[in-house]
Formats: structure tokens, sequence, C-alpha cells
């Protein structure tokens, strides 16, 4: 059975769209945090020096961005010379386990219905799932604003980014859409693992930090040029973004909320509390209206457009290059 790369990406998108990421499943995630794990515990135990534990951090790096593209091209490899429809089926699995639009939908509706039944004990229950602020007393307002705010922060680093890559790879014959949407996704757990400016993570992460950093710098971009132009007021998005996404210690996370708040017409940052401390986050967009559950359900609409869009063009440049070979 032949099969091409605009098939993959097209069932892969919809096996996503439609399935997502079963609870009770393995998933690749799940080993890339164990072997993280693993590995810092180790760091910390035999390094104490900023020097030593950033070297230790570059290997892990680019260990586990590589290892993991690499065992995801051998798998695929593998299945295929067992049987063309096994290696189909290897590589949507894989390439599904990257695209994380249902889970991040299922994780806003979660928060939403409790929200909507009126329990907001609840609402912040279910919250504390998805970020990593203190939830216990927040207002319906601010529980609204942390789902706006976690919808459109990964709708960048956990749905476009990792389409990207997979377009990027799909482009490459001999590499194909899995191992790079792979390579992707480990450099964006390390990120979420150990990429933090406190400690004990300083200097061990610094590496993984800044090369979720360099990856996610040019998605990034292009979902504000998509997002910019499904609003029609493209010139507006891009104000707006140049005004208030500098702001954010992250190059990418503050264009992704900016861009969606521009578009939404809401505002999002401001005092979030951690382990009882506060931190002003700036604020990005203008208030124009408050943040409503509208606002959430368009967020998450936004990125399946752009979704949509993505997958649109990349088929059809990879089918018309078929057709010229």
């Amino acid at each position: 059975m032949a099969y091409h790369a605009e098939l993959v990406l097209i069932l892969a998108a919809l096996l996503d769209y439609g399935i997502g990421d079963p609870w009770g499943l393995w998933h690749p995630v799940q080993g890339m945090g164990w072997l993280i794990s693993l590995y810092t515990q180790q760091a910390f135990r035999m390094f104490k020096s900023p020097i030593a534990l950033r070297l230790t951090g570059i290997g892990l790096g680019v260990g586990l961005v590589l290892g993991i593209g690499l065992a995801g091209w051998l798998m695929v490899t593998v299945a295929k010379s067992v049987h063309p429809v096994v290696g189909l089926a290897t590589e949507l699995i894989l390439l599904a386990s990257c695209f994380a639009g249902r889970s991040l939908r299922d994780a806003a509706e979660e928060v939403i219905q409790s929200l909507q039944a009126g329990d907001l004990a609840r609402s912040r229950s279910r919250l504390s799932r998805y970020v990593g602020r203190d939830t216990e007393n927040i207002s319906v307002p601010e529980v609204l604003r942390a789902v706006l705010e976690t919808v459109t922060e990964n709708a960048t680093d956990g749905v476009m980014a990792p389409l990207f890559y997979a377009i990027v790879g799909a482009m490459i014959p001999a590499i194909g859409s899995v191992p790079l949407a792979l390579s992707y996704k480990a450099a964006s757990t390390l990120d979420s693992m150990v990429g933090y400016r406190e400690t004990p993570y300083t200097h061990l992460g610094w590496f993984s930090a800044k090369l979720d950093d360099v990856l996610t710098w040019l998605p990034c971009r292009l979902v504000v040029l998509t997002i910019s132009i499904l609003s029609g007021r493209p010139r507006r998005i891009w104000q707006i973004c140049w005004r208030d996404a500098p702001k954010d210690l992250s190059p990418n996370s503050g264009w992704s909320e900016a861009a969606y708040a521009a578009a939404l017409g809401v505002q999002v940052g401001g005092t979030n509390w951690y382990g009882g401390v506060a931190k002003q986050k700036p604020l990005l967009g203008d208030a124009n209206e408050a943040i409503a559950l509208n606002h959430i359900f368009a967020a998450l609409r936004l990125t399946r457009q752009c979704f949509v869009i993505w997958l649109v063009i990349a088929v059809s440049a990879l089918w018309l290059g078929a057709q010229l070979d």
C-alpha cells in the first residue's frame, strides 16, 4: 500500500481531532518525562557547580531531542518493513500524539462545564491540573482569564509548532513528519520540566529553555500572522503585539497571547499567585471587553482555523510537488 506524506498529515490531524489522547493509555510525552526526571536526578546528585550543570543540561537537551527524533524514525522504518499498513498506523499514532488540539479543547471545556454548572470549587480544582498558579481562592473572572491564557499560550507550542515541524518533515521524504514533530515535542517537554530561571533548574535547564525559544520562534510568528489575517485587522493585531509582547520574559508566549487577545478584544495578564507569592504578569491586549466564555470558545475556534489553514497549504504543496515529480 503506497501512501504520501499528505495523507499522513490529514489522517493524523483527524485522529487527534476525533480521539485526542485517551486517558489511561501510554503517551510518548510520558516516556520523555521519565527520561528527563531520571537524568536530572542523576545530574543533581553528581554535579554542583554552575558550569558542570550547564554542560550537563546541554547534553540533556541535545541528547533527548536527537534521540527521540531518531527513535521515532526507527519505529516508523521498522513498522514499514513489517507491512505498509503497520507503517501507516505507526506514523498516524505517533504524529497524532504530537498534536494537542483535542487535549487543549477538552481541558478548557472541563473547567468551563463546572463554571456553567455554578460549581466554582470544582472548576478551580480542575483548573489546577493545567496551570501552575494557585487556584484555591480565585474568582470566576480569574478562572476565565486563566483558561484563556492557557488556551492561547499552548496553541502555539502544543498545537501549531508541532504541526509546523511535521510539515517541514513531510517536505523531506528521507525524514518524514514523525521524527521532527517528536523532536520538537521533546524540546517543549524539556522546557516545561526544567526550563526555569529559578533554582534548582537555573543552570541545568538553561539550554532547554533557550532551545525551545529558538525552535518555537518561527512557528509563533506564523501563528501571529495567521491570526492577524483571520481577524480582518492585521495591522491592528501587529501593532498590539509589537507594543505588548516584548513585556513578557518569553520571546514567544507573549506574542501568542497578545495576538489572541488583540483579535478577541480582551486583555490578559495581571496578578497571579504561585505558592502564596504574588507575581505580576504583563498586561497584553486592550480591555475592550471583559473575558467571557465566548472569548474562550472563539480562541479555540481560531486555533482550529489556523491548524486547518496550515494543513491545507501543506497538503496542497505536497500534492503539487508530487504531481510535478
